[in-house]
């Protein structure tokens, strides 16, 4: 087994983070237009993206499980890092590159993720504030509780027997 099927899972892997990377920014564009049917197809499109991710990553951990097996080293965790112990130094150089690039990809993911998050929780805080405008509120604008129920007693304040 060569190291071949990894770098090409590696390489698969970036693209796919790169392109969700784009959707992250086009997401922020249509949250900031409010655009709530873009919004539905872009969350189509990052389904698809992550089902895609993950199928590549299992394939990229079956690839570094045979790899692993092949050499040896079957008590091993699958990782890029148990794997550039075995290979050669233009292998494990190219490993290291792809590596990075693949965290840097991510980084920004969860940088764009972040401003996402904060921008559809700031559009849920002012539909909250609007409706609380919109809808009539029963509150006691007086200081306390000044208003007081008559208390139930046997005597009424009008008496019917007299």
């Amino acid at each position: 087994m060569s190291v071949r099927s990894i770098i090409e899972s590696l390489e698969k892997l970036i693209k796919l983070h790169k392109s969700f990377n784009q959707l992250a920014i086009r997401k922020t564009a249509v949250l900031k237009a409010n655009d709530t049917e873009a919004i539905t197809a872009l969350l189509i499109q990052e389904q698809k993206h992550l089902k895609a991710i993950d199928q590549t990553d299992k394939q990229r951990e079956g690839a570094v499980g045979e790899f692993l097996r092949a050499n040896g080293k079957v008590g091993q965790p699958a990782s890029i890092h148990s794997v550039t112990e075995l290979t050669g130094p233009i292998e494990t150089e190219k490993l290291a590159h792809l590596k990075a690039e693949l965290m840097e990809e991510v980084t920004k993911l969860k940088g764009r993720n972040s401003l996402n998050q904060q921008l559809i929780y700031q559009s849920l805080q002012f539909i909250n504030v609007s409706l609380d405008m919109l809808r009539p509120q029963n509150q006691n604008l007086n200081y306390g509780n000044s208003v007081r129920k008559p208390q139930k007693s046997g005597m009424t304040m009008f008496d019917s027997k007299a």
